[in-house]
């Protein structure tokens, strides 16, 4: 039986854990525009509630990457703030291309990843599968659920390596070996498989690195499947993505 997985608790104050947005904000502060590469429904449309909520002061906007245009206000500046787990060519070319089209003076920033919230994330998706440990507590003799796990990507050899610090962020959660490996190419989750299995890894689990859009529905359990392992689902609209949108646009305010 897997142990609860405990959610964060808004943490207020100052030092390193203060708010990533001002709780007050004039009239004409940058809108936040969402871009979806899959579209600004379902997991978009969801996170993208969560970061009205957790901030009433920023007017965001919801958008599919190839619907950007229309989404930029005329009058104001805009934070464009991509849902993703790394920096996807294929993706943020369009949306600078966009802007640069426009007129804009719209800021594009980088994916959510790598941060160490989203290896957290990960460690919970994994934990609410039973495939980790739900508390990092290492005090207590518990063995881990899985030998080492896989961190799927989507985008090829470009997403594996852009994953590597997240791989070794989760690695540091987990205390166990974490390789990337892309879950749409080849050499794919098979390769990394049979390299950690060679090493002594007998019980593997899938952690897909992606919100939730970015690929086909079935793609991870397929993986998983192929290679005999367990697999969390993708993050989804987890608080800790409204939370990594929530820093990516105040950070260029602070800017």
């Amino acid at each position: 039986m897997s142990l609860p997985v405990r959610e964060r608790s808004p943490r207020p104050g100052g030092g390193r854990h203060r708010r990533p947005v001002p709780t007050s904000l004039p009239p004409d502060a940058p809108v936040l525009v969402l871009a979806a590469p899959g579209g600004a429904s379902g997991v978009a449309a969801e996170i993208a509630a969560v970061v009205r909520v957790d901030n009433p002061q920023i007017e965001v906007r919801l958008t599919a990457v190839d619907e950007l245009a229309p989404a930029l206000p005329a009058d104001r500046d805009a934070v464009v703030v991509p849902l993703l787990t790394w920096d996807d060519p294929a993706v943020l070319g369009p949306l600078h291309q966009t802007v640069a089209d426009s007129g804009s003076a719209a800021v594009v920033t980088g994916a959510l990843g790598p941060h160490p919230l989203l290896a957290e994330v990960l460690h919970i998706k994994l934990a609410e599968r039973g495939l980790a440990r739900a508390d990092r507590v290492r005090l207590l003799n518990v063995s881990s659920p899985v030998d080492a796990v896989i961190l799927g990507m989507v985008g090829g050899e470009p997403a594996v390596h852009a994953a590597q610090a997240t791989a070794v962020l989760l690695a540091s959660r987990l205390t166990l070996p974490v390789v990337a490996a892309s879950l749409d190419k080849e050499p794919g989750v098979t390769v990394a498989a049979d390299r950690l299995r060679a090493a002594g890894a007998a019980r593997l689990a899938v952690a897909p690195c992606m919100i939730g859009d970015e690929a086909p529905a079935d793609l991870v359990g397929h993986a998983a499947e192929a290679i005999g392992a367990g697999h969390a689902e993708p993050i989804g609209a987890h608080s800790m993505i409204a939370e990594l949108v929530a820093r990516a646009y105040g950070s260029q305010l602070a800017t």
